[in-house]
């Protein structure tokens, strides 16, 4: 009896008869040889068959096959050193499951709005589908880290009566009791009393902005990873964040390489990352940077694409820029006791022109300095719970959220983050 097999685990029956069952992606003949370009989700596999080998009317199904028809092949694998996945496969058998007609999406090229419009068929191809195996293991990485380091996951609400930093960017709705409710920006808020109950947590889940933004780094919905720790200062969070996105880098290398070599991905640079120290600059020192650069550039502002690429161009690495200004950061960070003007919050910037991908703080833990933010910021009941973290055993505690689909963009070279995401949802963009 044939073994069915995965084009992923192909290399354990090398000249065995297999049986895999997927799509055909492309195919092409040359007089009395054909080659059938199969795919099966987990991977993509070159068919050959030879008219002499087979009966006729097996070589006319196979020539017949249209893109992305449905079939069951039957073959031998042999190795083949000049394949991108190593392997071949002598066809001896095509079986076919769905005829597929006019299929939209050809090899030729098409504009990005014709392949976001068709972005349930886009999926299909070489490189969506390596860049989602990688969203995946970017994620098995982190929660590899995370779980194996003392974390426990925690699912915060969705459903929120508050806007986690106070902004106007939310996606309001009427809860079922006819009072305001609002989608989600962050979990953190939520994710510090479960710090409190759990000591080490984190939360992953989506994300929403209702911001009228249309760069390459944003989305209207996103996901992220929040993880948040009691008796954790700041040094000590930056020291947990370095760990942890070098420990997902070198997971994604050691568990995607042909993925990494579909997109065409400077490995050397991902490895750089995994092996150097991440440089640690203030924001003061970030601002000296861009003026000696040429930038005009005041201080107090927060930067923009540009000067974000420009710091990391400086270092090549991703860098950390800590102690903010308090005027332009969240109304929880802790203040620093050094400089009160300044907190004791960071960003880490990605290289490549990536930008920000995490940002972190050391949270306020004293009762009397949370009370006297609540009434500068003018924040209302919704947040009592909040205040009460800091009277009922309050501690200092850190945490911070990392983007995953800026993430996932840097890793895998993107230009734009609408790649990373199976349906993204941009600014003009609820479709499909």
């Amino acid at each position: 009896m044939t073994t069915k097999a995965t084009i992923a685990t192909i290399g354990q029956y090398v000249d065995q008869e297999v049986l895999i069952e997927g799509w055909l992606w492309n195919k092409r003949f040359s007089g009395k040889i054909g080659f059938l370009n199969l795919r099966d989700g987990t991977g993509f596999i070159q068919g050959v068959i030879a008219k002499q080998d087979v009966s006729e009317e097996l070589f006319a199904t196979a020539k017949g096959l249209t893109q992305e028809t449905s079939v069951r092949v039957t073959g031998t694998v042999r190795a083949e050193e000049r394949a991108a996945s190593g392997y071949e496969l002598n066809v001896t058998g095509v079986e076919v499951v769905a005829v597929t007609q006019d299929y939209p999406i050809t090899p030729k090229e098409h504009g990005v709005d014709f392949l976001m419009d068709n972005r349930h068929l886009w999926i299909r191809s070489p490189r969506q589908r390596a860049v989602l195996k990688i969203r995946a293991e970017i994620i098995r990485g982190m929660r590899d880290y995370l779980d194996n380091n003392g974390f426990t996951q925690v699912d915060p609400p969705i459903l929120t009566p508050s806007s986690a930093e106070g902004t106007t960017n939310l996606f309001e709705i009427e809860y079922v009791n006819g009072e305001p409710a609002y989608l989600s920006q962050s979990g953190q808020l939520y994710m510090e009393a479960a710090a409190l109950a759990l000591g080490k947590v984190y939360s992953f889940g989506p994300t929403f902005r209702a911001e009228k933004s249309k760069t390459r780094k944003h989305m209207i919905e996103f996901w992220m990873i929040e993880p948040e720790m009691a008796y954790v200062e700041h040094a000590e969070n930056l020291q947990i964040q370095e760990a942890f996105v070098k420990h997902m880098i070198k997971w994604v290398l050691e568990h995607c390489p042909q993925e990494l070599k579909t997109l065409e991905r400077d490995t050397d640079a991902l490895w750089r990352v995994v092996n150097e120290k991440f440089p640690v600059i203030t924001y003061k020192e970030a601002v000296q940077i861009l003026q000696e650069k040429g930038h005009d550039f005041p201080y107090g502002e927060d930067f923009g694409a540009p000067h974000e690429t420009e710091l990391t161009n400086h270092f090549d690495l991703p860098v950390f820029v800590e102690k903010w200004p308090a005027d332009i950061k969240a109304f929880y960070m802790q203040p620093d006791p050094e400089d009160p003007s300044v907190v004791l919050g960071a960003d880490l910037l990605a290289p490549e022109g990536y930008g920000e991908i995490i940002g972190g703080s050391q949270r306020i833990h004293d009762y009397e300095l949370m009370k006297s933010r609540y009434e500068e910021h003018q924040l209302g009941e919704s947040y009592n719970w909040y205040l009460e973290l800091r009277q009922y055993g309050t501690v200092p505690h850190s945490g911070f959220g990392i983007g995953l689909e800026r993430t996932i963009a840097w890793i895998c070279g993107l230009d734009h983050v609408r790649e990373t995401i199976m349906m993204p949802r941009l600014l003009y963009r609820l479709y499909p």
